[in-house]
């Protein structure tokens, strides 16, 4: 490897380690990098000349004579695209090198529900906000986008949705039609991700990450890095084979953890229940709107409305339940509840407390933490904008 290749490889990586860790001195940049500290102070004073990176002041004081610290230039003019999509609702929003959102959250509405305009719906949605933003795109490093299905991130491919006719990937497609670096992956191993660089998982080597939403995925940190499996779709937790039920799920078989845990299920079930004559505070929504928006489920149920509670209760008791299983195979230091379902927070934990309890080896899950997300809101989106910062070439 030529010398100006390694020196434009340990621009990446030190850039890397200000956007996960904010300030840092040269001799933290070279322990991280593990490169010598000549060698790293070159390296900054480049990024420097080039605006990516400013000195901020000096460090906490460690007995000695206190060392300068840098970190990344808000002022610097390159842009992250994040997209974060689910069943249901696309969102989209620009950020800074130092995640401050440069241009406003936007959210679509687009059901993925496989049809020829789909694609074009959703490219259509992209280039708007992005045409919107003023932002010009050689100013853009990328666009991070985690979806659901059965995504490729190696590929470029979902197996599941978005899926396109010929030989060209989903990533080559919309690449091609925005004009920009595009980089795709699974929402749940996004959300992975996401807790790992700035939540509850930052600096532990094995968390399982569970995505409580419209299905319950899972991503997996092992040993300190995404654990994708031998062919990239490892993690497909909704269909463990948990439930009671003989109702067939969205994957076509019985039986599945998602068919009676997921926040479908809960809107759906709370929905009956109210159909039926139960009383709860959610009802003047439905009845007037036909529907039940699930921040509106899930804010009942934090409120203390006894439907909610009680719907949420149990598909969290058979959530835990699997969670008693990935103990057991997998002996991880921490689990966190994230994703949408998340926003329930504290009322999560003790029915999935109590199945653990009752399901899983008393010694073994005494040696696991569970937390509920403190970035769950914007997990996926942060996620997605790892995702470029990973993949995408400092200039």
């Amino acid at each position: 490897m030529s010398v100006q290749k390694k020196q434009h490889l340990l621009r990446n990586v030190l850039i890397k380690h200000f956007y996960y860790n904010n300030r840092l001195t040269l001799a933290e940049l070279s322990h991280c990098a593990k490169k010598s500290l000549p060698l790293v102070a070159t390296t900054v004073n480049g990024l420097i000349e080039d605006g990516y990176i400013h000195e901020n002041g000096l460090a906490a004081s460690t007995g000695g004579r206190r060392a300068s610290s840098f970190q990344l230039n808000a002022d610097k003019q390159r842009y992250i695209v994040a997209v974060a999509v689910d069943q249901m609702v696309t969102q989209i929003v620009i950020y800074d090198l130092a995640n401050n959102v440069k241009v406003g959250l936007e959210k679509r509405e687009l059901v993925l529900v496989e049809t020829p305009e789909l694609t074009e719906r959703f490219i259509a949605f992209l280039k708007d906000y992005i045409a919107r933003s003023g932002i010009s795109l050689n100013q853009i490093l990328g666009i991070g986008i985690g979806m659901p299905g059965f995504v490729s991130a190696v590929k470029g491919v979902n197996h599941t949705f978005f899926k396109l006719e010929g030989k060209v990937t989903l990533k080559d497609h919309l690449s091609a039609e925005l004009g920009l670096p595009v980089f795709i992956d699974n929402d749940s191993s996004l959300i992975a991700l996401a807790e790992q660089k700035f939540g509850s998982g930052k600096d532990l080597k094995d968390v399982l990450v569970v995505n409580i939403g419209w299905g319950i995925g899972l991503g997996m940190i092992v040993n300190g890095s995404l654990f994708r499996g031998h062919s990239g779709y490892a993690g497909e937790f909704s269909h463990i084979p948990l439930s009671q039920s003989n109702k067939i799920c969205s994957c076509g078989k019985r039986g599945c953890l998602e068919v009676d845990s997921s926040l479908v299920f809960m809107i759906d079930r709370a929905k009956s229940e109210m159909d039926s004559g139960v009383s709860s505070s959610m009802e003047q929504v439905y009845k007037t709107t036909g529907g039940l928006p699930v921040d509106h489920f899930l804010n009942a149920a934090k409120s203390g409305d006894p439907l909610a509670v009680s719907v949420l209760s149990d598909a969290a008791f058979l959530i835990g339940k699997g969670i008693s299983t990935l103990i057991h195979i997998m002996n991880p230091t921490l689990i966190v509840l994230s994703g949408r379902g998340a926003i329930a927070g504290k009322i999560l934990m003790a029915p999935i407390q109590q199945a653990i309890n009752e399901f899983c080896i008393p010694w073994l899950a005494e040696q696991t933490e569970i937390r509920v997300s403190t970035v769950a809101t914007n997990a996926e989106l942060l996620g997605a904008a790892t995702l470029v910062i990973e993949n995408c070439n400092f200039n």
